[in-house]
């Protein structure tokens, strides 16, 4: 924990901030490119949001008062800064939240940075049908393997409803893929 505070100091000090900031990018920009990956669904999306994510990390670090780890505000400002743009696009597209998700889903193939197959679409497809809370809460645990106690952070809520919110989400991924 002092090592994170001694980095939160050299963000914080103008004569360190831009030397710890380059560090930071190096430590998180990949595991923040894939968490916000899978919530926009689109390479473009996820730079452009991963930008915007980082833009606000570096102008607002000297209001970050240590109440979680620094990965775990990071990640919130990740997750926010994901359903803004979701939002402002699906507002500028005159879609839901779920018809633009669909959208996205269904533009995966056309995605050049897409690794996946009919079964990966289909897997995108049955996540897309959760609620939004336990979409994340799925993301999260199954594609980064966040543990439950950095959920917590991050999500703001108790380990027990995350570990329901995973299950359940998990059964409805089994119904719908088995359906489908």
């Amino acid at each position: 924990m002092k090592e994170e505070q001694d980095f939160i100091q050299r963000l914080i000090s103008k004569e360190t901030k831009e030397a710890a900031f380059k560090e930071l990018l190096q430590l998180y920009k990949e595991r923040l490119y894939w968490h916000i990956r899978h919530i926009v669904k689109s390479h473009d999306d996820a730079d452009d949001v991963l930008q915007n994510t980082f833009i606000k990390v570096h102008r607002s670090i000297h209001n970050f008062k240590g109440d979680s780890k620094l990965f775990s505000w990071m990640y919130r400002i990740a997750t926010n800064e994901s359903i803004t743009h979701i939002n402002k696009n699906s507002k500028r597209l005159q879609l839901s939240s779920e018809d633009y998700q669909n959208h996205a889903i269904n533009n995966l193939k056309a995605d050049v940075y897409f690794e996946g197959d009919d079964i990966k679409i289909q897997l995108q497809k049955a996540i897309a049908t959760l609620p939004y809370k336990q979409r994340l809460v799925f993301n999260m645990r199954y594609f980064e393997d966040i543990k439950y106690k950095n959920m917590v952070e991050i999500l703001e809520t108790s380990e027990g409803a995350l570990k329901a919110s995973y299950h359940i989400a998990v059964k409805k991924i089994e119904a719908f893929l088995t359906k489908n």
